[in-house]
């Protein structure tokens, strides 16, 4: 499947906020109380929200194309690393593909981008954190050569959850 690839600009936020709430749900209401699910979109996945973050300094998205559809898309985050990575580093904040395009591409695609995107950047790591639980994410991150180095909290509306830091050389 032949996947084309975009840096979103400001008129993308909709598209973006829309598309991250579908993938957020789709991914993770089945193990999550509703309540939860629903306070944590409202507060991550707005509109508005992403109005203020698409376009800001140190945050870049691209979007993944199948033809003219939108297939999923990348969050990366110029910022200090947490411990446990040694020197400069981008973080992949969030990688996304509906439900539809999983397992046709569109991930390798954007890790392949994020990668790219680093090393123009003269990032020597690359990191990301993913729910300790989401094995599927764990396994493709893993066939990409990152691996485990610590975890942190992640609050998803009122449950505090493990996330699990993984990190590769770029």
């Amino acid at each position: 499947m032949t996947c084309t690839l975009r840096k979103a600009t400001i008129a993308d936020a909709e598209l973006i906020a829309d598309m991250s709430r579908q993938t957020f749900y789709d991914t993770f209401a089945a193990d999550n109380d509703p309540a939860d699910m629903q306070l944590f979109l409202n507060e991550q996945f707005t509109r508005g929200r992403l109005l203020i973050e698409v376009g800001r300094p140190g945050l870049e998205f691209i979007l993944a194309y199948v033809g003219s559809e939108v297939a999923g898309y990348l969050k990366l985050r110029d910022a200090r690393p947490p411990a446990g990575i040694d020197g400069p580093a981008l973080e992949v904040a969030r990688l996304y593909a509906l439900k539809n395009f999983i397992g046709k591409g569109i991930g390798a695609a954007l890790i392949e981008e994020s990668l790219r995107i680093a090393a123009g950047k003269g990032k020597e790591w690359i990191w990301l954190g993913v729910w300790e639980r989401n094995a599927r994410a764990i396994a493709f991150y893993e066939r990409w050569g990152f691996e485990k180095f610590s975890e942190c909290d992640f609050l998803l509306g009122h449950d505090k959850q493990r996330d699990w830091l993984m990190k590769r050389r770029v």
